[in-house]
C-alpha cells in the first residue's frame, strides 16, 4: 500500500458516498460529467504511474456509472496513443447518462468497443476493472463470474476503479465471485469495506483522489468507520517525565499458562514489558515458575494453584490480562471466576473469552479480544456469519457484553460505546496468522491500559502498535513469522522519537 498518510482516515458506507455524489451534483454544481471526466483522468494517470510500458489496455466496462469512469480511461489512453479495448460485459442499449456519453466519445474516436468475449484476451499489458460498482447487492454469478474468474487467473496486473467487482463496499465481502485487483483507486470517499474482511485481498494497493468535491459535502455525513494505523496513532505518545518511576506505569497482573501453555502468557507478559508497563506479575501453573523465570527474569512470576492465592495478587494490580492459555477445566475456570469478582480493569483473550460465552456478563471496564471463532461462540452463530459482517458482530458482542471489542483479523475492528464510530487497523500482515500472536496483542493492549491511557484509546494504541511491529518483523519474510519476533519492535516503536 502506498503512504497511509496519503489516505484519509474517514470512512463510508456506499449509500453514504452516493449521497455525496448527488449533493456535489445538485446542490454545488458539479455535473456528473465533470466528476465522471475527473474519476477517468485520475485512474488513467494511476496507471500510466504505476505501469509506464503498458500500451495495450483491456477495460472490462459494465453499464452502470463505473462502466462509464472506464470509457473515460480508454478514451484518454487511445488519445495518448496507447491501444484501449473495452469489453462491455451486459447490455449495451442498457448504459445511460454520463456514462452512455463517454461510450459514445470513446466510440466516436473509432474505439475499439466490443461484446466481451467467453474468453479474455491474453495479450493485454494491463485489466482494468470498470464492471460493477459500490451499488453490489447480489451475488455475482453465471457469465459475469466466469470473466471475473478470468480476470484473477490472468497473469496480467488488474487496477480496479473505485472498489473492486464483486466487493461488498459496507461489509468487505466477496458476493459470489470478485476480482483480486494489484491496485485500486477510490473515488471521492474510501468504502468501509475496503480494509477488513475480504477487502485487503481484493484491493491490493489502495489510492484515493477527491474529485475536487467541496468540503461541505463531506460535513454532510457522519463518518461510519475510521481508519488507524500506527503513523498516526504514535503522535498520541509523548515522552516520560525524567522523574518518572516504574509506579508511575502500572502494574499488570497476567493470568494464564494452564499445564502445557505457559508459553501464551509468557509471551503476554513480554509484550506488555516491551510496551512499557512498569511491572508484570504472572500467576499460572507452579510447575511452570522456574522456567518461565530463567526466560524473563523481569517477569514476576507467581504459582497458583488455588484461586485464594489470586487474592494477594490481585490486591496489586491495577490492570489484568485474563486467557492467554488459561484452559476451560477446573483450573482455569476457578481462576476466570475469582477474577471477575474483582473491579480491576480487564483484558479478556483466548479461553478468558470461551468461558464469557458459557457464562455471559456484562462489564464496562474491560476490553475483549476475540478472533472470528471466539467471536463466533460468544454470539452463538457461526464463523461464516461473523465474516459476513465484521463489523455487525463486533457492534453486538459490545452491546452484548459491553465494554470495548477488538474482533481481531484482517483488518481488525475496535468498537466501544454506539455513538463512537468503529475503528478498523490497516496495519499488520498475513505473517501474523500463527499461535501466540493474539496472546502478545493482549499484552499490548493491557500494556497501554495500565499507563493510564481508557479503554478504547488503549485498544487503538494496541492493534496499531501489534500490527506495525508485526509489519517490521515481516522484512525478514512473512511465513515463519513467530510472536517473538514481534518484541524488539514493539520497544523500538513505542519509543518513536528513537526510530
Amino acid at each position: 500500500m502506498p503512504d497511509k498518510d496519503c489516505l484519509p482516515t474517514a470512512l463510508y458506507r456506499a449509500e453514504q458516498v452516493r449521497k455525496m455524489d448527488r449533493l456535489a451534483i445538485e446542490k454545488y454544481g458539479l455535473p456528473g460529467e465533470v466528476l465522471m471526466e475527473r474519476a477517468g483522468q485520475a485512474a488513467f494517470d494511476l496507471l500510466r504511474e504505476r505501469w509506464p510500458a503498458a500500451r495495450r489496455i483491456l477495460v472490462l466496462t459494465g453499464t452502470g456509472n463505473n462502466g462509464g469512469d472506464g470509457f473515460v480511461l480508454a478514451r484518454l489512453a487511445l488519445q495518448a496513443g496507447l491501444e484501449p479495448r473495452a469489453l462491455q460485459l451486459g447490455d449495451r442499449e442498457r448504459i445511460r447518462g454520463d456514462a452512455r456519453t463517454n461510450a459514445m466519445r470513446f466510440a466516436a474516436l473509432s474505439g475499439d468497443w466490443q461484446p466481451c468475449p467467453d474468453k479474455l484476451p491474453e495479450d493485454g499489458d494491463v485489466i482494468v476493472d470498470a464492471v460493477l460498482g459500490t451499488g453490489l447487492e447480489r451475488h455475482v454469478e453465471g457469465r459475469w463470474a466466469r470473466i471475473l474468474g478470468q480476470v484473477n487467473r490472468a497473469r496480467t496486473p488488474v487496477l480496479s476503479l473505485d472498489i473492486p467487482s464483486g466487493l461488498h463496499s459496507d461489509t468487505g465481502i466477496i458476493l459470489g465471485t470478485g476480482v483480486c485487483a494489484d491496485a485500486t483507486i477510490s473515488f471521492i470517499a474510501l468504502k468501509q469495506g475496503m480494509f477488513t474482511a475480504d477487502g485487503p485481498d481484493c484491493c491490493g494497493e489502495i489510492h484515493f483522489r477527491s474529485l475536487e468535491v467541496p468540503a461541505r459535502v463531506y460535513a454532510s455525513q457522519i463518518l461510519s468507520a475510521r481508519r488507524l494505523d500506527w503513523a498516526h496513532q504514535r503522535d498520541l505518545l509523548r515522552p516520560r517525565k525524567r522523574s518518572a518511576h516504574k509506579g508511575n506505569f502500572g502494574h499488570l497482573l497476567v493470568i494464564g499458562g494452564e499445564r502445557g501453555y505457559a508459553g501464551a502468557a509468557r509471551l503476554c507478559a513480554e509484550a506488555a514489558l516491551r510496551t512499557g508497563t512498569g511491572l508484570v506479575s504472572l500467576a499460572t501453573r507452579e510447575e511452570h515458575s522456574s522456567a518461565l523465570l530463567a526466560g524473563r527474569p523481569e517477569i514476576m512470576v507467581h504459582g497458583v494453584h488455588a484461586a485464594a492465592d489470586l487474592d494477594p495478587l490481585l490486591e496489586q494490580a491495577s490492570v489484568i490480562a485474563l486467557g492467554p492459555g488459561l484452559g476451560r477445566q477446573s483450573w482455569g475456570r476457578a481462576m476466570w471466576e475469582r477474577t471477575l469478582d474483582m473491579e480491576i480493569p480487564l483484558v479478556m483473550d483466548a479461553d478468558a473469552l470461551n468461558l464469557l460465552a458459557q457464562t455471559p456478563r456484562v462489564r464496562q471496564d474491560w476490553v475483549l479480544t476475540p478472533h472470528p471463532g471466539e467471536a463466533a461462540r460468544l454470539l452463538g452463530r457461526k464463523v461464516r456469519d461473523i465474516h459476513a459482517d465484521r463489523f455487525a458482530a463486533a457492534r453486538e458482542i459490545q452491546q452484548r457484553y459491553g465494554g470495548v471489542v477488538v474482533l481481531k483479523g484482517a483488518g481488525s475492528l475496535v468498537v466501544g460505546q454506539a455513538h463512537q464510530p468503529p475503528a478498523i487497523c490497516t496495519d499488520g500482515n498475513p505473517g501474523m496468522a500463527s499461535g501466540g500472536m493474539g496472546d502478545a496483542l493482549t499484552g499490548v493492549i493491557a500494556a497501554w491500559m495500565a499507563q493510564g491511557w481508557q479503554l478504547r484509546e488503549a485498544a487503538q494504541l494496541g492493534v496499531c502498535l501489534h500490527g506495525a511491529a508485526g509489519d517490521k518483523a515481516a522484512r525478514a519474510g512473512e511465513r515463519g513469522m513467530l510472536a517473538s519476533d514481534l518484541m524488539s519492535h514493539l520497544r523500538r516503536l513505542a519509543n518513536p522519537d528513537n526510530e
